[in-house]
């Protein structure tokens, strides 16, 4: 069954890979290698995935880690009250334990997936921590979790980037506090090994601006009142 199910998702990776519906039981033969790659690649990420699991199960269990095996990737998302304080870009203490398993795990794991690190807050404006914008905190925090991996884990640069949202990338309504909350956090992205550094940066890079360019269409409107 895990075998399917890697299949399956490998599948999936390359209809988002190559943009284009495949026939994945009808496929050319070298449809049906690319699918046979995708699914041992899967299989890795999935290998992650419960080695993750066991090792923050504490964390998991107190809802500040979720992991998802998604078309994009292995999704590590931590809540923002476990590595940062209100307003704050320097990570706590207590994040450092966190990052250095999730390290751990890629480091034994996907040794040679290219990883992206992506920022995200809620929309509540800021008002007195110094940031200009939502936007700009998003993009320090992600950019603080990269240096800590770099710095402190031995991950390799040239495989990693930082990406911030702002508020533009909402998992649930902000209108709520526990909404809030689930929006305001930090995804690590063990990236699909097809995917290049250069191709998933060029596309977020590309969503992140159209998130600081609504940000600030949103600060001038609020100037004019």
């Amino acid at each position: 069954m895990k075998k399917l199910g890697a299949m399956f998702l490998a599948g999936i990776f390359l209809i988002a890979l190559s943009g284009c519906a495949v026939n994945f039981y009808k496929g050319k033969p070298e449809q049906e290698r690319k699918i046979q790659k995708l699914t041992s690649q899967v299989e890795e990420l999935e290998q992650a995935k419960n080695m993750l699991e066991e090792r923050l199960s504490k964390e998991i269990g107190d809802k500040q880690v979720l992991l998802e095996l998604a078309n994009r990737g292995l999704i590590i998302t931590m809540a923002n009250d476990i590595l940062f304080d209100s307003g704050k870009a320097k990570l706590k203490k207590d994040a450092h334990s966190v990052l250095k398993k999730v390290a751990a795990v890629i480091k034994e794991t996907v040794p040679d997936r290219n990883i992206g690190v992506e920022g995200h807050t809620d929309n509540v404006p800021i008002a007195h921590s110094g940031w200009k914008s939502n936007w700009e905190l998003s993009v320090a925090r992600a950019t603080s979790v990269v240096h800590y991996l770099i710095d402190e884990c031995g991950i390799k640069p040239q495989r990693l980037s930082a990406i911030g949202y702002g508020e533009y990338r909402p998992v649930d309504a902000n209108d709520t506090k526990s909404g809030r909350a689930k929006n305001r956090r930090v995804e690590i992205i063990i990236l699909p090994k097809e995917m290049t550094k250069r191709s998933y940066e060029e596309v977020q890079s590309k969503i992140s601006e159209e998130a600081k360019q609504a940000e600030e269409v949103k600060v001038g409107e609020g100037n004019i009142k």
